[in-house]
């Protein structure tokens, strides 16, 4: 086997584990597929570093000028402009970003004099346990309620359950915060309105302080799941192999648990990975209706400050982890499904 080979080995393993079969995928094609997938990444970072760039560069406002204020003098501006480094030209300026990005110097704060990577090691603190708790709650949601639609075909229970993620799907989840705040945090005094306790007073005071923004969070995120499950559920179930399992006298679980359901999960899990990305990147006005000091936050606070380098480096950051997860997506479901191989 060539050197260049051995990456595949762990990937044949999973598959192997999901499968059943002892036979590994044909290497060549899976290397095509991992090189042609690679260059994806790539070609969508230096392009989504571009549009971030001069999308925000051409924004509206100087930040010098912002920080000084409208009484301040224009040599003292252009002096801060040029410690800023704002009186370089913007090639420039790019490709400085990118090559200290690339070497993990995110650049400074022009706000807070902080360094930028600092700031987002704070953040992601809140970020990352609350995208991740809302991804639970989303999946426990969805799952069953998406198997019971569709061992239902029809029924009222099927009904009922469309009908309430359609509700989900359609009200916007900043709402979904508002009631309940309204509910729980005023009315019961379950939880508090907002802030985030810190990791600091303990795991559960921490976990007590994102409850409510993960519940909004997850409740558009798992209607939109639970239909997906339904659909693939119900397409496996009239396929010809389930067909077969019910002429050999399997009952209608034993066909849904041994063989539907596993076949089914394979886009519910391509849903599951883009929503964690979505919930990471897309939580900044539930991190603002709940005060947390998150990145969604930074972004809105750096935006309005008009830092910049903070505004670039995070979304980038956010890009970065969308495109990541989006091709380690890819690459488990081409191993599940081999027809993808020769496709994309």
């Amino acid at each position: 086997m060539e050197p260049k080979q051995f990456w595949i080995l762990p990937l044949c393993g999973l598959r192997r584990l999901w499968t059943g079969s002892q036979r590994p995928p044909n290497l060549p094609v899976m290397g095509r597929y991992f090189a042609k997938r690679l260059l994806s990444l790539f070609v969508s970072l230096l392009v989504a570093s571009w549009v971030i760039f001069f999308v925000v560069e051409i924004a509206p406002g100087d930040p010098a000028s912002f920080m000084l204020g409208i009484n301040a003098q224009p040599d003292t501006i252009a002096a801060l402009r040029s410690e800023l480094g704002l009186d370089q030209s913007k090639l420039a300026r790019y490709i400085s970003w990118v090559g200290g990005m690339l070497t993990g110097d995110f650049g400074t704060s022009y706000t807070y004099r902080t360094p930028v990577a600092q700031m987002v090691a704070d953040r992601l603190w809140v970020s990352l346990p609350l995208a991740l708790f809302a991804l639970i709650l989303s999946t426990l949601i969805a799952l069953p309620a998406g198997i019971f639609a569709a061992s239902h075909p029809g029924k009222s229970g099927d009904i009922a359950v469309m009908s309430a993620t359609q509700l989900g799907i359609a009200v916007p989840n900043f709402w979904f915060a508002m009631m309940l705040v309204l509910i729980f945090a005023i009315n019961l005094r379950w939880f508090s309105a907002g802030g985030f306790a810190g990791w600091d007073a303990g795991a559960w005071a921490a976990l007590r302080s994102l409850t409510l923004p993960a519940i909004a969070l997850a409740l558009p995120q798992a209607a939109i799941l639970a239909r997906v499950m339904r659909s693939a559920l119900l397409d496996i179930l009239g396929e010809d192999f389930i067909r077969t399992a019910r002429a050999k006298g399997l009952s209608q679980r034993q066909v849904l648990w041994r063989h539907g359901l596993r076949n089914a999960l394979i886009p519910v899990l391509t849903i599951i990975g883009l929503q964690f990305s979505f919930l990471l990147a897309g939580a900044i006005i539930i991190e603002q209706v709940f005060y947390l000091p998150g990145l969604g936050r930074l972004v809105f606070q750096a935006i309005s400050a008009r830092d910049l380098i903070v505004v670039e480096s995070v979304v980038m950051l956010l890009v970065f982890a969308v495109i990541l997860v989006n091709f380690l997506v890819d690459l488990t479901y081409a191993l599940v499904d081999p027809r993808l191989r020769g496709t994309r």
